[in-house]
């Protein structure tokens, strides 16, 4: 059978409406094989001896089906597809735009639970075969987006940027930045320094541009400027003590960074800096590996 005869799941061909068959639809054809073109798979209106272009896929019952409704995404295309479901043991459910879902294999998935995608998360997929020739999505990686992606310019500097995550790692996140009217987008990494918390795959986030590469990549952060950052957290330390009995908490500078990042968020260094700030304005005092509030201490 010749590449023009082969009818594959995922790609759209242009074929013969053949007849009717009532009460399903009409059957469509390449001259070698008929597929099922149920009523409620077109658009418009069709009649024996029209030719038509039609999306392939597999109906519930395996069957090799068509569609006049147009897909987010062909064999071999990437798209950009949002969650619909999770399965805790398939993977998840990806919207195709077709009224009909496609799966990501649980495979494909970070090993930790924590990164995997949550439902109206988007992700970055390639549309590929499974061995009995399904359509299935696998993960697009970073030669499939960078062949697609554009130089970030220097004027990203300091500004901030929507971003998607497509590979999250314990030593960084990588993401896509939202391009806007440049295009597709620039490929980037949050260090794990710079992050706040775990970014899962497929969540949208706000980052700050802290460098532009020369490739045109850019090292981002999900952080404030240190001068910026000082202030927030300041504040709110100064508010999880105003809320503690006796105005005291049992972190100061001697709390390991992993307490600090568990219970505030935020690094060693950027607490030292916050609680700085707030013993340079007299409000807090230490002692040993406890910080008090000095309003209630008087």
């Amino acid at each position: 059978m010749s590449a023009e005869d082969r009818l594959e799941a995922g790609t759209v061909a242009k074929l013969q409406v053949a007849r009717e068959v009532p009460p399903n639809g009409f059957f469509l054809t390449n001259g070698t094989r008929d597929v099922l073109l149920h009523y409620s798979e077109i658009v418009g209106s069709v009649k024996p001896g029209d030719e038509v272009e039609a999306f392939l896929f597999h109906d519930t019952e395996d069957r090799l089906s068509a569609t006049m409704k147009k897909p987010n995404i062909r064999l071999g295309e990437i798209g950009l597809l949002e969650v619909a479901d999770i399965h805790p043991r398939f993977g998840c459910f990806l919207e195709m735009g077709l009224g009909r879902q496609l799966l990501l294999p649980a495979s494909e998935l970070p090993e930790s639970k924590e990164l995997h995608p949550k439902p109206g998360d988007r992700v970055y997929v390639m549309l590929n075969h499974d061995r009995q020739g399904r359509m299935t999505a696998k993960l697009a990686g970073e030669k499939e987006l960078t062949a697609l992606a554009f130089r970030a310019p220097d004027s990203w500097k300091n500004s901030w940027v929507d971003a998607i995550v497509y590979k999250p790692l314990q030593m960084g996140t990588f993401v896509v930045c939202e391009g806007g009217v440049l295009g597709f987008g620039a490929i980037g990494m949050v260090h794990e320094k710079e992050r706040t918390r775990p970014l899962r795959l497929g969540e949208r986030v706000n980052v700050r541009v802290v460098f532009v590469r020369e490739d045109g990549r850019v090292n981002l952060s999900t952080r404030q400027p240190k001068q910026v950052g000082r202030v927030e957290d300041a504040d709110r330390i100064l508010a999880f003590l105003r809320d503690r009995p006796n105005g005291a908490m049992p972190y100061s500078d001697e709390t390991p960074a992993d307490v600090i990042a568990s219970k505030f968020g935020i690094s060693k260094a950027a607490f030292k800096r916050a609680l700085g700030k707030l013993m340079k304005e007299g409000l807090i005092t230490q002692q040993g590996s406890w910080t008090h509030l000095k309003e209630k201490l008087e």
